[in-house]
């Protein structure tokens, strides 16, 4: 099971969030997001870290160049889209980067058009991104399953477990559940957090007869 945490804003967390088995970091370049990091400060944590785990840059409806510019110039592997890009510029952002996510929002039409981004991974996040609130995991209908999907909205320690029962996703997004305030986790919870999912991914894996351990992932970083 694939774990991201989202909104890091300290190398500190960073470092603990990879002690604890996260494979992949976001950094939020959204402006006025309450987890915002510059660049600069972006580019010093990933430096810092080990090799295996993925590090995101985070952008919402940012100019295509800023977006390549910025993933670059801070060091970091992969772009999240998390806001109405438009296939042609996502479709650029994806040519320029070495892994790019597209983010949807649950019950977004656009979503229909996935094929047409050019993401390697698709997040599907609550209808209202960054408020913490789990959405109805029953509207997730299918139409996102041409990618590998990461699940996101309001998932916590108390409840990755039964998400990932439920919807089955490749992996599981987190910020807030995590946190002891907005941009600062909380050890215990990011623990807990990545514990759980992990189990329940084992879970699913061992039970699912379909399922080949060795299959390639759409872009392994570890080989970075």
């Amino acid at each position: 099971m694939f774990v991201k945490i989202c909104g890091v804003t300290s190398e500190e967390d960073a470092l603990l969030a990879i002690g604890m088995g996260a494979d992949a970091l976001g950094f939020n370049f959204v402006p006025g997001s309450t987890r915002q990091i510059r660049p600069a400060v972006a580019r010093d944590i990933a430096r810092r870290l080990p090799g295996g785990v993925l590090t995101v840059g985070i952008f919402k409806d940012e100019l295509r160049d800023t977006v390549a510019d910025v993933v670059h110039q801070a060091g970091l592997q992969a772009a999240q889209l998390h806001g109405r890009e438009s296939t042609d510029d996502s479709k650029w952002i994806a040519e320029r980067v070495p892994y790019l996510i597209k983010a949807f929002t649950a019950g977004d039409s656009a979503i229909d058009d996935l094929e047409q981004y050019g993401a390697k991974a698709v997040l599907v996040d609550a209808p209202e991104p960054g408020s913490g609130e789990v959405f109805d995991w029953s509207m997730l209908d299918g139409r996102e399953r041409g990618r590998p999907l990461i699940l996101a909205g309001g998932l916590t320690p108390a409840n990755v477990a039964q998400a990932v029962n439920v919807v089955r996703p490749w992996g599981v997004d987190v910020a807030s559940g995590v946190e002891m305030s907005p941009g600062v986790k909380d050890p215990v919870k990011v623990r807990e957090f990545i514990m759980a999912a992990q189990e329940a991914g084992a879970a699913l894996e061992s039970a699912d007869e379909e399922f080949d351990p060795n299959a390639p992932r759409p872009y392994d970083w570890r080989d970075e």
